[in-house]
C-alpha cells in the first residue's frame, strides 16, 4: 500500500502542476477575437440584389453557350466569367432546377470543370448564384442569370455522421459515447483557441503545444476515466507531443517550409501581416499526429495492465519485453497508417508530379510534396519514441499499484488494478471490465458442487488442499441428506 500511495502521489505531482501550468498558459494566450487589420474579401458574400439559392435539378441539357437566356443579368464579374468560360460556338451544360423556395424552374449553367469531372444528374441538390435581380439586370444579354456554385451535401453527411456515431456507440458503448463528446470538445478548443490565435499572430509553437495538451488531457480522462493507466498514457502522449513539437520546429526552419505553392496560403498571406504561413505549417505538423499518438499510448498502457493481470508474478523486465513485442507490431501498422493517410490526401499532387516525370528525389523535396513528407516523418518519429517511454512508465506504475503478492484475500469479482492518480478505483465501465478480468484470472477448483472462487492477491490456493476440503465435507453432506 505504501508503494501504491507513492506511485499515485508521484503521478499527481507530475500531472497536476502540468495541467495547471497548461491552463494558465491557455488563459494568458487566449485570443481576443479582434479582426482588425484583416482585408477579407468573402467569396460567399453576395452583392446587392444577388442571392445564393438552392434547388433540385429536374433535367440536364447541353446547349450553345451564347444563346439568349431570359432573366439574365449583366455588369457582374461572375456573369462575365461564366459567359467566357467556353469559346464562341461551343456547348455548355445547363441544369433546369426547381428552386427550394418555390417558383418556376430556372436554367443554371454548370461550370465546365464540374461538367467534365463529375457532372450533374437529375435529382441532384445544388446551390447556385441568382443574378436575375441584380442591379442593371437585362434580359437582352446572353450571359447566364443562374450560375452553379456547389452541391448541397447536407443529407449524406448527416447520414454518415449518424451511422458513425451508431457504430461507435454500439461497439464501444458508454466509452464510445464519451469519446464522441470528447471529440466535440477537442474541435471546440481548435476553433476557439488555436485557429484565432494563429490569425492574431500568437507564437505557433506554444499555441500548438498548449492547445494539444489541453485536448489530450480532456479527451483521455473523459473517454477512459481517471485511472493510473490513463495517467500513464497521458504522460507518454505528452512526451511524444514534445518530441513532435521540437522536430516540427526544427524541420520547418531547416527545410524552409513557406507554403508558397498553396493557393490557400497565398490568400491568407494577403489577408493580414500577422498571419505566418510557416507558423501555420508548424502548428499543423504538431496537431496532425495527435490522434495516432493518443492511439498508441493508450493501447500500450492498456497492454501492460492486461499482461500484468494475467501474470502478476512477472518481473518488470519480462513485462517490459512482452509489452514491447506488442508495441513493435503497433509501430509497424501505425507507420503505414500515417503514410497512406497523407498519400491519400495528396493524390492530386502526386498525379501531377508523376505526369511531370521529375526525378524522385527532386519530387519529394519539391514545394508540393516536402510538407507532406516532413509531416509523415515528424509524426512517425514522435509516436515511435512515445511507445517505449509509455511502456516504461506503465511497467513502473503497474508494479506499484497493481496486484500484490500478499495474503490479503480479495472477494471474487473485485478489480485490483487500475487505480486512479489519487488512489480511487475506476468506476462504471472501467471497473466492470477489470472485475471481469479478475474473475477470469481466478482458477476454478470445483465445478458442480457449489464451490467458491478463492483469490489471494498474487497467489492461488493449493488445489490439493481444496480437494481435501471438499472430501472432508462430503460425508457430512451425506449424513445430512440421510437424516432428512
Amino acid at each position: 500500500m505504501a508503494a501504491r500511495r507513492r506511485a499515485n502521489w508521484l503521478l499527481a505531482a507530475v500531472l497536476v502542476p502540468l495541467t495547471l501550468l497548461t491552463l494558465a498558459a491557455m488563459v494568458m494566450m487566449w485570443p481576443s477575437g479582434s479582426k482588425e487589420g484583416l482585408t477579407l474579401a468573402n467569396p460567399y458574400t453576395a452583392a446587392p440584389g444577388v442571392t445564393f439559392d438552392t434547388g433540385k435539378i429536374q433535367r440536364v441539357v447541353v446547349e450553345a453557350c451564347t444563346q439568349g437566356n431570359p432573366g439574365s443579368a449583366q455588369g457582374s464579374s461572375q456573369q462575365d466569367q461564366a459567359a467566357q468560360a467556353a469559346p464562341q460556338g461551343s456547348d455548355c451544360t445547363f441544369a433546369y432546377t426547381e428552386p427550394d423556395q418555390g417558383g418556376n424552374p430556372v436554367k443554371v449553367v454548370i461550370n465546365p470543370d464540374i461538367a467534365k469531372s463529375h457532372g450533374v444528374k437529375t435529382g441532384d441538390n445544388i446551390r447556385y448564384l441568382n443574378l436575375s435581380k441584380a442591379p442593371g439586370a437585362s434580359a437582352a444579354q446572353g450571359s447566364p442569370a443562374y450560375i452553379f456554385v456547389d452541391f448541397v451535401r447536407t443529407v449524406p453527411i448527416i447520414l454518415l455522421a449518424v451511422l458513425y456515431a451508431v457504430v461507435v456507440i454500439a461497439v464501444a458503448r458508454w466509452r464510445g459515447l464519451r469519446a464522441l463528446i470528447g471529440l466535440v470538445g477537442a474541435y471546440a478548443v481548435l476553433a476557439a483557441f488555436i485557429l484565432p490565435g494563429l490569425v492574431e499572430g500568437k507564437p505557433p509553437l506554444l499555441l500548438a503545444l498548449v492547445g494539444s495538451t489541453v485536448i489530450m488531457i480532456g479527451v483521455l480522462y473523459f473517454a477512459h476515466g481517471f485511472s493510473a493507466r490513463t495517467s500513464t498514457a497521458l504522460l507518454g502522449t505528452i512526451f511524444g507531443l514534445g518530441i513532435t513539437a521540437l522536430l516540427a520546429a526544427w524541420a520547418t526552419d531547416a527545410a524552409n517550409l513557406a507554403g508558397v505553392g498553396s493557393h490557400d496560403a497565398a490568400t491568407l498571406t494577403n489577408m493580414s501581416d500577422h498571419i505566418s504561413i510557416s507558423g501555420i505549417i508548424l502548428c499543423g505538423l504538431i496537431i496532425s499526429g495527435l490522434g495516432v499518438l493518443n492511439d498508441v499510448t493508450i493501447t500500450q498502457s492498456a497492454a501492460v495492465w492486461e499482461l500484468y493481470e494475467l501474470a502478476p508474478e512477472t518481473s518488470a523486465r519480462q513485462l517490459f519485453q512482452s509489452a514491447m513485442r506488442i508495441g513493435r507490431d503497433h509501430i509497424a501498422s501505425t507507420v503505414y497508417t500515417i503514410a497512406f493517410a497523407y498519400a491519400g490526401a495528396a493524390l492530386p499532387i502526386l498525379i501531377i508530379v508523376m505526369l511531370y516525370n521529375r526525378p524522385l528525389g527532386e519530387a519529394l523535396t519539391s514545394a508540393e510534396l516536402s510538407e507532406e513528407v516532413i509531416r509523415t516523418l515528424v509524426g512517425s518519429i514522435g509516436l515511435v519514441l512515445a511507445i517505449p517511454v509509455t511502456t516504461v512508465i506503465a511497467v513502473l506504475v503497474v508494479k506499484a499499484t497493481g496486484v500484490k503478492q500478499a495474503g490479503n484475500a480479495v472477494p471474487a469479482g473485485r478489480g485490483v488494478a487500475g487505480r486512479g492518480v489519487g488512489g480511487a478505483e475506476n468506476s462504471g465501465e472501467n471497473s466492470g471490465a477489470e472485475n471481469s478480468r479478475a474473475e477470469h484470472s481466478v482458477p476454478e477448483f470445483a465445478a458442480n458442487s457449489g464451490a467458491r472462487y478463492a483469490a489471494v492477491r498474487g497467489s492461488v490456493p493449493d488445489p490439493s488442499a481444496e480437494e481435501d476440503h471438499f472430501a472432508a465435507s462430503g460425508p457430512r453432506r451425506g449424513r445430512r441428506s440421510a437424516g432428512q
